[in-house]
């Protein structure tokens, strides 16, 4: 039996100036952006930065298998694995989907291997943002899904997702 081959994906919600937060918080509330998160990664691994987990509200995702990647190795939460470094997540992760969900510095470290982008596309400039998701170089992937999104009751701007996968 040949093991499984583990692949990366990031998910990211993003602004027209490649943000993607402010003060270790999302950039704004887009509903229907954080169901297509869950959609996307329930039952899945998502692995992040020690930072983007204290940002999240409640804790370990539910229906997800939670990795926390951190330096500091006398960390732990309820419902979290921490780990050092990606080897050791592709090493004892078996799933073979893993979702990279922040933050920069995880993105910016991850890009390169990752097969898979799903991107929120954010129509709007926050100038104030301090957290930028690295340049997609659109040489190198190709949009296989792209869904508009207008600005609505619920969502102050428009967005588009956007599937990348990389080109062969």
């Amino acid at each position: 039996m040949t093991p499984m081959k583990k692949s990366f994906a990031l998910i990211a919600a993003v602004a027209e100036n490649g943000a993607i937060g402010r003060e270790q918080q999302l950039l704004c509330h887009l509903p229907n952006d954080l169901k297509h998160f869950k959609v996307l990664t329930s039952g899945h691994t998502v692995v992040m930065g020690r930072r983007t987990f204290e940002s999240l509200p409640n804790g370990a995702l539910p229906n997800r298998r939670n990795i926390v990647l951190t330096h500091n190795r006398d960390l732990s939460w309820p419902g979290v694995e921490t780990r050092h470094n990606l080897d050791e997540v592709t090493a004892q992760s078996p799933d073979e989907r893993i979702f990279i969900i922040g933050g920069a510095s995880l993105y910016n470290e991850t890009i390169g291997s990752a097969d898979t982008l799903y991107i929120t596309h954010i129509h709007h400039t926050f100038a104030d943002a301090d957290t930028f998701f690295p340049p997609i170089d659109e040489t190198m992937w190709e949009k296989v899904d792209v869904q508009e999104m207008p600005a609505d009751e619920r969502h102050a701007y428009p967005y588009t997702f956007v599937t990348y996968r990389r080109k062969r």
